[in-house]
């Protein structure tokens, strides 16, 4: 990247562009209402790249090339504006780097994800990566399952499941992760020998002597991914706090 090379805001407030810029980036806040005018224009001017609000995600996914997670996810929250318009979802990447540096021994584990469709579910396909040997992939309908445990990595025993099925009781019991990317941790499902990581923030492991993954540092490790992306630099997850509080 060259370093008067502006980085496009997409949906951000004004403080967002002002609290890149102490990071030594030009960012600029541009317009939602036409995205591929506006990506068109952007490379035009040699912009980088563009970080792209939760409130577009699932806009900016039409006006780009998406890569597999983000086509996977049905979101795009960073664009890159060499040759095509390339766009990804750096969540995936953000929480396998976060699962990794927590010293999880995931290297022959099995880990069991639970979510509601193929879309959330695939939040977490990439942390068979970290060498999970066999995965459950808990659905609200068994072809939902399917669907998702086919993008699985080769040589990971994949076992699609319905939720509402009571072999999910049994799969759980096997497992040393659980993964909720979305709807209700069932009750008694996590044990006290399971980790447990909660995409939904809202799900309650008290009384069941399950840990849970520390997970507080996700966003910065989801920035600098977004970042690496659309701008090709590098920052350490800790050096972007001031810019993720002008991120909301």
């Amino acid at each position: 990247m060259h370093p008067d090379s502006p980085l496009a805001l997409i949906g951000y407030p004004a403080p967002a562009a002002r609290a890149l810029r102490d990071l030594g980036l030009i960012a600029v806040n541009v317009p939602t209402d036409d995205l591929r005018a506006v990506l068109d224009a952007s490379r035009t001017l040699h912009f980088t790249g563009a970080l792209v609000h939760p409130s577009q995600e699932t806009h900016a996914l039409g006006a780009v090339t998406p890569d597999a997670v983000a086509r996977r996810v049905g979101r795009v929250d960073a664009i890159a504006l060499s040759g095509e318009f390339h766009g990804t979802f750096a969540l995936s990447d953000a929480l396998t780097d976060a699962l990794d540096a927590s010293g999880y021994a995931s290297r022959g584990a099995s880990a069991l994800i639970l979510g509601v469709d193929a879309h959330d579910l695939a939040l977490a396909l990439p942390l068979a990566r970290l060498g999970f040997t066999e995965i459950g992939i808990a659905a609200e309908s068994t072809p939902e399952a399917e669907r998702a445990a086919r993008d699985l990595p080769a040589g990971r025993r994949a076992y699609p499941l319905s939720r509402r099925d009571p072999s999910v009781g049994d799969f759980a019991a096997r497992a040393d992760l659980i993964v909720l990317t979305a709807g209700p941790l069932p009750s008694g499902l996590a044990q006290p020998y399971h980790t447990v990581i909660d995409l939904t923030g809202r799900a309650s492991v008290t009384g069941s002597g399950a840990s849970t993954l520390d997970l507080r540092d996700l966003p910065l490790r989801r920035l600098a991914r977004q970042l690496e992306h659309a701008t090709g630099q590098r920052f350490h997850p800790q050096e972007l706090e001031g810019a993720l509080q002008a991120l909301v």
